[in-house]
């Protein structure tokens, strides 16, 4: 099968959900004028290693963004499987001024580099300053950039001074409505490595 995204796929389902998997989930924090946000975005990933910086987008002019616009900080938050059905719950589209997290019943902590709150039980928390705000094709779609400032890490999830996926089990979008769970993993070096 081949097909134009311009053309349409005559899928009863868009293929290309599902074709770049899996997806990191980055769950997002932020604040502004009218309160907290929570919200996931599964188009989201890590880009650099120093500075340390995070890109995220956005489909549709959301809540999240505005208050990113406002403030020019975010956190990601990383879901481990057993916050799965909290995440779930902030993708709800709720009016502006409704908290996430008190309508999931996500429990809240401060954040140390930026002011918008993170995920008090969140496996691993990255504190960012909004670096750039890019308008790609297509109406109201955006990628947002950030420098990680900050970083939490769950005591237990730091085993024997690495941060242990296994036990975090993050979760991964896969598209449509499928999910993964990442719970084993294995290594490998590069050609040349000892």
């Amino acid at each position: 099968m081949f097909y134009r995204p311009s053309d349409g796929h005559g899928l009863p389902h868009n293929p290309f959900n599902a074709i770049v998997t899996p997806r990191p989930i980055g769950w997002i924090s932020s604040t502004g004028p009218d309160g907290d946000n929570l919200a996931p975005y599964s188009f989201f990933n890590a880009v650099a290693y120093v500075p340390p910086q995070v890109v995220f987008s956005s489909t549709g002019a959301k809540d999240s963004l505005a208050n990113i616009r406002a403030t020019g900080e975010f956190a990601v938050n990383i879901a481990g499987f057993d916050m799965l059905h909290q995440m779930n719950a902030t993708s709800e589209g709720f009016p502006p001024g409704i908290d996430e997290f008190a309508a999931a019943g996500v429990e809240k902590a401060d954040c140390t580099t930026i002011k918008c709150p993170r995920v008090a039980h969140a496996p691993a928390t990255l504190e960012c300053k909004l670096t750039q705000i890019i308008d790609l094709l297509g109406r109201n779609n955006f990628l947002i950039l950030g420098e990680v400032t900050g970083i939490h890490l769950r005591d237990d999830c730091v085993i024997d001074g690495r941060f242990d996926v296994t036990h975090v089990r993050p979760l991964a979008r896969l598209g449509y409505r499928d999910y993964a769970v990442i719970d084993r993993v294995f290594e490998l070096s590069r050609p040349g490595e000892a």
